[in-house]
């Protein structure tokens, strides 16, 4: 049987406790998952990619200990498709929060089925309680002094708090 491979692809700016959500229940269906941390220059992070990166590695080191299943996370740019077929991806995993995230993921599903009809999307609802969070909320909130210590673990809440008190850092 073929090993079963997805890709969670996501710009993770910061990394929230909705995405890891969405991690750890993938990774009980797959052999591995490869976190693809976006490049999106068209986007103004609050983390550089380096940072991006090395948060979404640390926060997932225990839903891969906890599964088994071999979690890697890489950054990348480009074509998603491109980058799925590179990893032999078979799956691109994607959370829904709401049905607005629904008809997005539907027309992107749609154009990566005609890219790669061997690349299946699949959606995984966000639990009750993650379905409000997003990262730019977390950002938002948190430069405007709000408690988002429930919606990031930890070390992410740290690296937020820290950047959005000293926006020249990094």
């Amino acid at each position: 049987m073929r090993e079963r491979i997805g890709l969670y692809p996501g710009t993770f700016d910061p990394v929230t406790n909705g995405h890891l959500d969405v991690i750890g229940r993938a990774a009980r269906i797959l052999d591995k998952l490869v976190v693809g941390v976006a490049i999106n220059i068209g986007k103004s992070p609050l983390f550089p990619l380096e940072e991006r990166v090395e948060l979404v590695r640390a926060e997932t080191d225990l839903i891969a200990q906890r599964t088994g299943t071999i979690i890697e996370v890489r950054p990348f740019e480009g074509l998603l498709v491109g980058f799925a077929q590179e990893l032999g991806a078979s799956m691109i995993i994607r959370g829904l929060r709401a049905v607005t995230d629904f008809d997005y993921e539907f027309q992107m599903a749609g154009m990566n089925r005609r890219l790669d009809h061997e690349i299946e999307a699949v959606f995984l609802m966000a639990s009750e309680t993650n379905q409000f969070i997003s990262s730019r909320f977390v950002k938002e909130i948190a430069r405007l002094g709000g408690d988002v210590s429930s919606f990031v673990p930890k070390l992410t809440l740290e690296r937020t708090l820290a950047r959005v008190r000293n926006p020249a850092q990094g």
